[in-house]
């Protein structure tokens, strides 16, 4: 049987099964804490956007950031996908792992001249700028290299995407983009500038939002935006869609990528837009429920108010709970019967903040493995050596067969660049 939201995780025989493995197994085989993923649920992500597209030019891109090792971009690269980056070390990742320069959009508010100057010379298909200092610096670094930067404006449409604060990136108040409002005087400057070359608007809101509207009310926004420029003499060729859509984590019931994509396509083509290309970056839904953290209990410390058990891993292997107070849910590997009992599940590293869910009813025994459900994005691209803490090895399952796809730190790996004194 399927979990909610899950399709690739099922609860067999009292066991939980990543496609065609135990969770227990891959727990005990490669050690814990451990990122799993399943390739099935990737790629079928990646084709859901795919289907909804299909007919008409469009590029799908990874926004990497959700997940980046190196694995899971190629499973996408595979795929057909493009990639939404925003470092220069994102663009060396998707080109390590047989991605295209052509396929990539370079997205982020603090994109440096070295990093400018390493996007133009690999061919990257666009910059996604958010400035009108970063267009002016775009501009120069392009010039010098006797290059023309091919760019979308990012467009602030003020529209409260209604998701937490901290990933909430197109209102008025966010660090995000341009101002709707300056958009028609800061293409107009692009286009008298001799590095840039204008090719695309652009448009991202936040992240894990879970219904349409404010997608629909953040295109029509940018669709005003494109018919006033194209009445201006700018006529773009893509329009660029961006990403956020949420996954299920407890009871969100967020539309699927193909019925979200097919409504903006049909506001799109309304307006007398279909022949514009379209491109999209999702990330969390492409990866979000693909993976799964795997955790052994190490104590199990009951007290007079809360019951606390204690497991091996921790904040710096998982951020989002401490981070924005996110649930997220979490399973044993291996379903005991008795009665249950409720428990925090903290991990080892010395702070209060250190925990991964609160108030969770289940019965567990020492040794015994959790799982901690849609993992696959923010989570180990999120994690962090704190406490001298090696990062977790990370697998990667694909029906019978199972990847090593990063090895466990060692803590002497971590100090090896260090130096001592004198």
């Amino acid at each position: 049987m399927s979990l909610p939201g899950h399709p690739f995780l099922h609860q067999r025989d009292d066991q939980l099964w990543l496609e065609g493995h135990a969770l227990a197994d891959l727990a005990r085989q490669f050690g814990t804490p451990l990122y799993a993923y399943s390739r099935q649920a990737m790629r079928a992500a990646a084709a859901g956007y795919q289907r909804a597209l299909a007919g008409r030019p469009h590029l799908v891109c990874y926004a990497m950031k959700a997940n980046s090792s190196l694995a899971v971009l190629q499973t996408f690269a595979e795929a057909g996908c493009g990639f939404d980056i925003v470092s220069g070390g994102e663009l060396l990742r998707v080109l390590a792992a047989g991605g295209r320069a052509d396929r990539i959009v370079f997205s982020g508010v603090g994109k440096t001249p070295q990093e400018m100057r390493l996007a133009l010379d690999a061919g990257v298909r666009c910059f996604n700028v958010e400035s009108e200092p970063e267009l002016q610096a775009l501009s120069d670094v392009a010039s010098a290299m006797g290059r023309r930067a091919p760019i979308s404006l990012r467009v602030n449409p003020d529209v409260d995407a209604g998701t937490h604060p901290y990933i909430s990136t197109g209102l008025k108040g966010n660090k995000f983009g341009v101002a709707h409002d300056r958009a028609l005087e800061v293409y107009r400057r692009a286009q008298a500038l001799p590095g840039i070359d204008v090719h695309g608007i652009d448009c991202h809101i936040g992240s894990q939002i879970t219904s349409a509207s404010p997608y629909l009310d953040a295109l029509d926004r940018l669709l005003d935006l494109v018919e006033s420029l194209a009445a201006h003499g700018i006529d773009l060729r893509h329009i660029d869609l961006g990403g956020g859509l949420g996954i299920t984590y407890t009871d969100e019931e967020p539309p699927s990528a193909e019925e979200l994509v097919r409504q903006m396509l049909a506001r799109i083509d309304a307006r007398g837009h279909g022949h514009r290309e379209v491109l999209v970056e999702p990330g969390r839904s492409m990866v979000g429920n693909a993976g799964v953290l795997l955790t052994q209990a190490l104590y199990l410390k009951p007290g007079e108010s809360k019951n606390f058990c204690i497991v091996d891993a921790a904040m710096n292997d998982l951020m989002r709970p401490a981070m924005y107070q996110a649930w997220m849910r979490i399973e044993p590997c291996l379903r005991r019967a008795g009665p249950t009992e409720t428990w925090d599940v903290v991990g080892p590293v010395c702070e209060s903040g250190d925990w991964l869910g609160r108030d969770r009813a289940f019965a567990v025994q020492q040794g015994d493995y959790l799982a901690v459900l849609s993992a696959g994005a923010y989570g180990m691209t999120m994690a962090s050596n704190y406490n001298t803490r090696p990062r977790a090895a990370e697998v990667m399952v694909d029906g019978d067969t199972v990847h090593l796809i990063r090895e466990r730190e060692t803590a002497q790996s971590l100090f090896a660049g260090e130096r001592l004194i004198g």
